[in-house]
């Protein structure tokens, strides 16, 4: 199934206005292909949760005991956010007929790094056994929360209502969302992927003490799951082309028709804009003929057209010796190496 039906750059305008700058700089969308390929014919996805919260591994002082006796699902529960959020996207995409969270042996996950691999006999196992085609592993969740306290003050009413100043202690909780994923194709004996990735979470609160400064703390679990659901929908979008904005420079002295061009690409009239351009491309002034050769390549590029961007650019330095087409080039060799890719996937 084709994720997208057709391929489009659009340009937008992202000016930098600088009466001394030889150019101006735009933005443009690109689609870049999707990190993770699979298959078109993979039709079934399973998902397991291989990660498994680890016990001991909490500090023994007073702020550590209440958070270990506050947060002590938050592991778990961080990790069903992610897998379900990774289940919810991969449906929302339509690829696949079938995407179930499947029950699988946990395995005790290490300090915060990938475990082992499954074996492919596992894998095969565990796809034979539930009907998939594809598996996608959490193969480690740990949170991993680091508290800072000072001693400071807070406002209390009294018995008659009147605010007093007490001592009191501020905590700050940063916390530590660590997570890794693996995506196993048995048909081909291939992972398709291996990512690990951190969020950081910052909470604080204020109490008379060390447990009601935690207390004032309401919505640090709150926030693990939305970030764990996050980080669970972002996994997901990664079988998936990806949408990026890119600047560009393009030439805007040099001549009248330049100038005139200028406000042309300012008004959205890129290719009125170029027309000028084209027109300056054989001038006698070898600067003035390079930048407009260098700016015929930007509006190709947005345009779509990569292969004539390129041509243009290269025309750019080899005849002209124009600097900042030297590093366009190199651009756009990856932009279309990136394109033939994307080609490809979505070919499937």
């Amino acid at each position: 199934m084709k994720l997208f039906n057709h391929i489009y750059v659009v340009a937008t305008i992202g000016f930098l206005f600088a009466s001394c700058s030889a150019t101006n700089q735009l933005t443009m969308n690109t689609v870049e292909p999707a990190p993770v390929s699979i298959a078109s014919d993979v039709l079934h996805i399973g998902i397991i949760n291989r990660s498994l919260p680890a016990e001991g591994t909490h500090g023994i002082d007073t702020i550590d005991k209440i958070l270990s006796a506050e947060g002590k699902n938050l592991d778990k529960d961080g990790a069903a956010a992610a897998v379900a959020s990774v289940k919810s996207e991969l449906e929302r995409l339509g690829r696949f007929d079938v995407v179930r969270v499947l029950e699988a042996p946990n395995v005790r996950k290490g300090l915060g790094v990938l475990p082992a691999a499954l074996t492919w006999d596992q894998v095969e196992a565990i796809c034979e056994e539930h009907k998939v085609d594809v598996l996608f592993s959490l193969a480690f969740y740990d949170t991993d929360t680091k508290a800072d306290s000072e001693v400071t003050e807070m406002e209390i009413p009294n018995a008659f209502g009147i605010k007093k100043k007490v001592p009191a202690v501020a905590l700050t909780l940063r916390t530590k969302v660590k997570n890794g994923w693996r995506i196993y194709d048995p048909a081909v004996k291939q992972i398709l992927d291996e990512y690990a990735f951190d969020n950081n979470i910052v909470s604080s609160g204020k109490g008379i003490n060390p447990m009601n400064a935690v207390k004032a703390i309401l919505n640090r679990k709150e926030k693990v799951i939305q970030t764990s659901s996050h980080i669970g929908d972002y996994y997901a979008k990664r079988i998936s082309p990806q949408k990026r904005r890119v600047t560009r420079d393009y030439f805007v002295k040099g001549t009248d028709k330049f100038e005139a061009a200028m406000r042309r690409a300012r008004s959205g009239q890129w290719d009125s804009a170029a027309e000028l351009w084209q027109e300056e491309v054989s001038n006698d002034n070898a600067k003035i003929a390079g930048r407009a050769c260098y700016n015929m390549a930007i509006i190709n590029e947005i345009n779509g057209d990569l292969n004539k961007a390129l041509a243009w650019a290269q025309r750019s330095y080899t005849e002209y010796d124009i600097k900042e087409a030297l590093r366009y080039i190199n651009v756009l060799k990856y932009r279309i190496s990136q394109q033939k890719e994307l080609d490809r996937q979505l070919a499937k």
